[in-house]
Parts: structure tokens; C-alpha cells; sequence
């Protein structure tokens, strides 16, 4: 019990339902008061764990019996662990819908997060300031920003780099006064680590077997992202459409969205991971995969409506100086939308054990493979009760009713897919995520009802929403 708790706020939150036993059924907390209950937890979960973690615990009412509900929210000084085993062996977090020890790395991260530190902005120890080195980096950047500029009106207004504006976005700090590269500056100029690279496979059929052909690209970051997209524009297929007089070729795939992802996993990915970003090419599909669990309690089904947090702030700030990226969270929606306008399988965006992977399929691609979530719903039947894992139950509290209009179409391919990501998620998260007001979600929820795409299945507190489509 105590160790779900841990993970959960190690991670991105969860809840824990006391009361349910392993077969999902519901038998109660017999003739226990549930507010001394309440207190007995609450006393356990602040005299086992440290730092402090904060639940809410309700009592709640289901087929006359009652069951104790404890939320734990995402923590903000990490790592979490029990205080008679000791950090290194018992600060536990999710993968794949279980609580696991965290290993090294995530460990390091988990410390990082807690002392509100980059990676990226920290110095790279035993590196020199260099000034040409420096000097070339700032030209470089420059050149990159101004060649993605699409108007000469934006040529025009990128500034030139100081010295200054890179210890601003930090790639560069003062140390005693001194200026010393840190590690986003390595990583954007000369990576030393043999885990930087991207490795790229074309691969027969539709599995991970025979290469047809491979490459490692490595060097700085942001070469290394346009070395791999051109890789797999090169294995992709093109078609050809008449624009009134003029004929125009396409890509069969969103080649742009393809090109975010992969900026994505490079800007996104851990570091302090040993693995590699990996781009693989099949016949049906194309998969992405990036080193490091998402970030700061960040959800699946949050970051496919959008929202985004930043594990890698210094290489951000460049990025977006060079225009490599546009926006924060813009990538994973546009590849939802792109794909339903090009008529192809919704993509996929998962978590996998400590790692995440972004699947586009081609049009012949068999798309059974629904979007899903770490299960951070434990239930047990009483405290000392092994846990049973079921399903997803995240909440956010930024709920916004946004007023203006939204393209029908993409709010519910966005919704399909939060439906997706978590099949018990409420009207009322759906607000909150979706950003728009609770008459809108409950309409459309009866549209998608009404035309067979998504049916609800039980009771409608403790029942779950199933997606028809895509499976």
C-alpha cells in the first residue's frame, strides 16, 4: 500500500480505493468508522513516507456499501520514499500500471525535479570556456533560425546571440565569476556521450527482425534531428495531387508532424537515460521512441490534448531561438489532426517502461492497438491487502471552460483519444483537459454515442467508457 503511494507521487498521481477486492468487486470497509479510518491512513502515510505527501482521502457510497477513496497528487519535492528502507531502495515509481524501485537514473532525475534543476543548465565539469567555440556556436544558431524562417519580415527580426543571451538561456553560466559551458552546450555543439545519437532502421515487414537498411547519426542535437527525418522521408512513399493547373507530390505520411516528433524526443528525452532515441521504419508503421518517463507528473492524456512540461529548459530556449520548434504541446495534437485529415489510422502515443513511443501508421496500417495509460488506480480491501491494479483516474485542477468555437472534427478526434488514454475518465476531466464547457463535452459525447463510436459500459460512477473505433 505504502509503496503505491510512493510511486504514485513520485510520478503523476494516483488513487488508491480501499474497499474492492481482486475480482473488481465491491465489498466495503465492513463496520470500520471510515473518518477514524481516514485518520489511521492519514497518521501511517505521514509517519512511513518523506518527504511530506499529499492525499485527499473520501468516503463514497457505492451499491450501499463504503469505500475509502485516496488521492495522492504529483509531488513537487522528489524523490519520495519510506523512511525505514531509505531513499536509495524505496523511492518506487509507476511503469507500466505497477510501482517498481526507481533505478539509478531515475533516481538522479527524481533528485533533479525535487532541487527544481535542468540537466541541461548544470555545468559541464571539467569543460573550458571557449571562445571561438562559443563565437561558432551563436553563428550556427543563428544561420539554423534564419534558413527556418518563412517570410523575409522574419529573416529580418532574428537578433543576433551574445555571450550574455546564451548564459540567459543556459547554455553558458558564471561560476565564481567565470564563464563555463554547462551541458546543453556540449550537447548542441560537440555530445560526448555514446547514448546522444538517434539510430534509425528501415525494417522488412512489420517487425523488428531484418534491417533493409540503418544509420547512427550523431553530433549536435539539432543536426542529428534533420539527419533522421531526411532518413525517413527517404523510406517514405510519395503520391502526387492536382492543384488546379499544377501537379503537387505529397508524402503518404504527415511528414511535418514526423519532424515535430522527433524534435520532441530529442528535446524531451532524458539525458541522464542510457538508451537512444530510436526512429524504425516497417511496412505498416512508423515508431519513435524517446528515453525517459514523462516529465513532472505529466500524463499521456495530457500531454495528447496539449499540455506540455519541460524536462530540458536550456536546449528549449535554443531550440526555439533557431525555430526548430514553434510552441510548447502543439506536436502531439497536430499529428492527431493531420492524420484524420489524411484519412489515416489514429496514431498512437504511449508510455513503456521508462521510455515513451510515438506510432504513425501508414494507410495500410493495422491500427488495434488503442492509446494507453499508466493504471494509477490501486484497489485494495483493506490496508494490508495485496493491490490489484485496474485503470487510469487522473485529475488536474486547471480546469478552463473556454468560450471560443472549436473545429467539431478536432475536438472529437481529441476526445476519442482521452477516452482512449483513460477509459474512467469523468465529463467533468474532459472539461478540464479538452478546454471547452461541460454542455459542449456532454453533446459531444452523445454524438459519438449516438453513431456507435464509443459506448459506456457499467454503472455510471463505477462503469468505463469504451472507444468502438480503431480497435
Amino acid at each position: 500500500f505504502l509503496k503505491d503511494i510512493v510511486a504514485f507521487a513520485n510520478t503523476s498521481g494516483g488513487k488508491v480505493v480501499i474497499g474492492i477486492d481482486d475480482e473488481g468487486v465491491v465489498v466495503g470497509i465492513g463496520e470500520q468508522n471510515p473518518f477514524k479510518l481516514s485518520d489511521a491512513i492519514s497518521n501511517m502515510i505521514s509517519d512511513s513516507c518523506t518527504p511530506q505527501i499529499y492525499t485527499e482521502i473520501t468516503a463514497e457510497t457505492i451499491e450501499g456499501k463504503t469505500l475509502l477513496e485516496i488521492e495522492v497528487f504529483p509531488g513537487r519535492n522528489r524523490p519520495y520514499y519510506l523512511k525505514s528502507l531509505g531513499k536509495e531502495t524505496s523511492s518506487y515509481v509507476r511503469i507500466n500500471g505497477t510501482s517498481r524501485p526507481a533505478g539509478e537514473f531515475i533516481l538522479k532525475e527524481l533528485e533533479l525535479e525535487g532541487s527544481s534543476l535542468s540537466y541541461d543548465s548544470m555545468w559541464e565539469i571539467g569543460e573550458a570556456f571557449d571562445v571561438d567555440a562559443v563565437h561558432a556556436l551563436m553563428k550556427s544558431m543563428r544561420q539554423t533560425a534564419i534558413s527556418n524562417c518563412k517570410t523575409e519580415e522574419e529573416r529580418e527580426n532574428v537578433h543576433e546571440l551574445t555571450i550574455e543571451k546564451l548564459e540567459d538561456f543556459g547554455i553558458l553560466k558564471k561560476i565564481e565569476g567565470k564563464y563555463v559551458p554547462t551541458r546543453a552546450f556540449t550537447l548542441l555543439t560537440n555530445p560526448k556521450e555514446r547514448h546522444v545519437k538517434i539510430q534509425c532502421a528501415l525494417f522488412k515487414g512489420k517487425d523488428r527482425v531484418d534491417f533493409i537498411d540503418k544509420k547512427e547519426f550523431r553530433g549536435p542535437i539539432q543536426e542529428q534531428i534533420e539527419a533522421a527525418y531526411q532518413f525517413i522521408l527517404r523510406h517514405t512513399n510519395m503520391g502526387a495531387v492536382i492543384d488546379g493547373l499544377y501537379r503537387r507530390d505529397v508524402y503518404e505520411l504527415p511528414a511535418r508532424s514526423i519532424r515535430e516528433i522527433i524534435v520532441n524526443a530529442v528535446l524531451h528525452r532524458s539525458y541522464l537515460d542510457p538508451s537512444s532515441v530510436q526512429t524504425s521504419i516497417f511496412d505498416d508503421r512508423v515508431e519513435i521512441d524517446s528515453p525517459g518517463m514523462l516529465y513532472a507528473g505529466l500524463t499521456v492524456a495530457d500531454a495528447i490534448s496539449g499540455k506540455s512540461k519541460c524536462r530540458n529548459t536550456a536546449i528549449a530556449e535554443a531550440f526555439q531561438y533557431m525555430k526548430i520548434i514553434e510552441g510548447w504541446g502543439t506536436g502531439l495534437p497536430r499529428l492527431f489532426k493531420v492524420c484524420k485529415e489524411m484519412n489515416l489510422p489514429t496514431p498512437k502515443f504511449e508510455e513503456f517502461g521508462d521510455g515513451i513511443k510515438a506510432t504513425i501508421y501508414r494507410a495500410n496500417g493495422a491500427n488495434d492497438a488503442n492509446v494507453t495509460n499508466d493504471a494509477n488506480v490501486t484497489n485494495v480491501t483493506n490496508v494490508t491487502n495485496v493491490t490489484n491494479v485496474t485503470n487510469v483516474t487522473n485529475v488536474t485542477n486547471d480546469a478552463n471552460d473556454a468560450n471560443d468555437a472549436n473545429d467539431a472534427n478536432d475536438a472529437t478526434e481529441r476526445l476519442i483519444a482521452l477516452l482512449r488514454a483513460d477509459e474512467r475518465i469523468t465529463q467533468r476531466q474532459l472539461v478540464e483537459k479538452l478546454g471547452l464547457s461541460l454542455r459542449s463535452v456532454k453533446r459531444y459525447m452523445k454524438e459519438l454515442q449516438d453513431r456507435g463510436v464509443v459506448r459506456r459500459v457499467g454503472a455510471s460512477r463505477t462503469g468505463r467508457w469504451e472507444v468502438m473505433v480503431g480497435r
